[in-house]
C-alpha cells in the first residue's frame, strides 16, 4: 500500500484512536503499544495532519506539512480565549 492509498482508507475516528495512541502509549482499550507500533503510529499521524490539519495546535503539523510552534504567550491567549466562565464569585463579600 503507498502513502496516498494509505491516508485516503484513513477514517476521522482511526485517525483518533491512533493519535491517543502515539500520546499515551496505549490504545483506547488500554493495551500497550510496542515501540515499533508506536513509531509507526505516529508517523501515520504526522501523515495525516500534514493533510488534513487546517487548524493545527502547537507542536502538530499543518496542512501543508509545516510543523506549528506557538510561543508560551500566543497559547495562554488562545486557551484564555477559549474558557467559558461557569460561575464567578467574590470570595471577599461574604
Amino acid at each position: 500500500m503507498d502513502i496516498e492509498q494509505l491516508l485516503s482508507s484513513i477514517t476521522p475516528e482511526a485517525y483518533d484512536r491512533l493519535s491517543f495512541a502515539v500520546e499515551t502509549g496505549k490504545w483506547p482499550e488500554g493495551t500497550p503499544l510496542s515501540q515499533e507500533q508506536r513509531d509507526h503510529a505516529m508517523q501515520v499521524v504526522m501523515l495525516y495532519q500534514s493533510r488534513h490539519n487546517t487548524e493545527p495546535q502547537h507542536m502538530t503539523v499543518a496542512a501543508g506539512g509545516d510543523i506549528t510552534l506557538k510561543s508560551k504567550s500566543a497559547l495562554q491567549r488562545e486557551f484564555a480565549k477559549n474558557q467559558e466562565t461557569i460561575i464567578q464569585k467574590n470570595v471577599n463579600d461574604e
